[in-house]
């Protein structure tokens, strides 16, 4: 033990010759390699020579040797704050330099987007809901009146995990899982992220965002269905806004409509409209009256009640709200893109 203690003391010595000759990196690299070297180092050698010692020494020396190497390594971070280029000097400001702005995060545009939607909605006394991505064949299809091999089935492009799993192509199957739970009235809207097997495009994605409505309750006609959207539509995109209703088909609604609203960038005035195509009109959301075999299949009694539902894109209905002419431009990550909707 007292062989170590003077080895310590001679190390201390020898280090304080040789860190006064340092005057470059260089030479601070090779200080610290002699003292502090994994292999060759003389921290290393004394913690060799701490094997040779008793149990009852060990406890001591160790103490010594660790707090020779804290000096050590104090020593060291001193010398390199003193090298040329380093320290107080390297560290100091650039008066001449542009100052540095301090960005605010800000909601991405297609939540902004959706909270729009909520508020709207929620002003009318609907309720959010939200349920998995991931779903069974049954939620996603079957109990919304696809049976397997149902043709319908073809247009949704559907992204499969298992045979019976499967990354959800509508935000519906939260509807059913809503039916089976709660008994009627029921006035929900879901929003949330959809999947399906599409090819990139300035229009497709294979990741959106979609809202789906459900209202359930006895006496629920398709004139309730027909004032509730246009309300919202109006409330979203004017009070003057022209809104149509066609006849269309879906398997989980009957009757069945597509609803557009006039094209809100040429106002149905160019023929030459990029965004309508010259008709005037733009397609914008799909709805109709539930199927009474959905009802049979949440064990709803459709005789004693009605309901409505409809289902729009989110990222479409921003992009023509905003005028976007690219779905892709809310994905790329672009902080100039985004940062244009921070409006603090």
């Amino acid at each position: 033990m007292t062989n170590l203690k003077g080895k310590i003391e001679e190390y201390k010595k020898k280090f304080a010759e040789e860190s006064a000759r340092v005057r470059d990196e260089k030479g601070l690299a090779e200080l610290r390699n002699e003292f502090l070297g994994r292999k060759k180092g003389c921290l290393t050698s004394l913690f060799d020579e701490m094997k040779g010692l008793s149990a009852a020494e060990k406890p001591g020396a160790g103490l010594l040797i660790n707090a020779f190497k804290d000096h050590i390594q104090e020593k060291l971070t001193l010398l390199e704050g003193g090298l040329p280029g380093r320290g107080r000097a390297a560290r100091s400001i650039d008066l001449t330099l542009p100052g540095r702005s301090l960005y605010w995060g800000a909601p991405h545009p297609v939540v902004l987007f959706q909270q729009e939607i909520e508020n709207i909605f929620m002003g009318m006394g609907f309720a959010i809901e939200d349920g998995p991505e991931i779903e069974t064949d049954y939620y996603n299809f079957e109990a919304l009146n696809f049976p397997p091999h149902h043709p319908a089935r073809d247009s949704w492009d559907t992204l499969y995990i298992t045979d019976n799993l499967l990354l959800r192509t509508h935000t519906s199957p939260v509807q059913i899982r809503v039916m089976e739970k709660k008994k009627p009235p029921i006035r929900i809207i879901i929003p949330g992220r959809v999947y399906r097997r599409e090819t990139t495009d300035p229009t497709h994605l294979p990741m959106f965002y979609q809202v789906e409505g459900l209202v359930v309750d006895a006496g629920i006609t398709f004139a309730h269905l027909k004032g509730t959207l246009e309300y919202f539509l109006r409330t979203m995109f004017g009070e003057k806004l022209k809104v149509r209703f066609r006849p269309s088909f879906f398997p989980f609604t009957e009757p069945s409509a597509e609803v557009d609203i006039e094209c809100i960038v040429c106002g149905q005035k160019d023929k030459s409209c990029r965004v309508c195509g010259g008709t005037g009109w733009k397609e914008i959301l799909g709805a109709g009256m539930v199927d009474p075999q959905v009802f049979k299949n949440v064990n709803i009694d459709p005789e004693k009640y009605s309901g409505w539902a409809f289902g729009m894109g989110i990222d479409r209905t921003a992009m023509l709200s905003y005028q976007i002419p690219e779905m892709r431009f809310f994905y790329e990550n672009d902080l100039r893109f985004l940062r244009q909707f921070n409006l603090k």
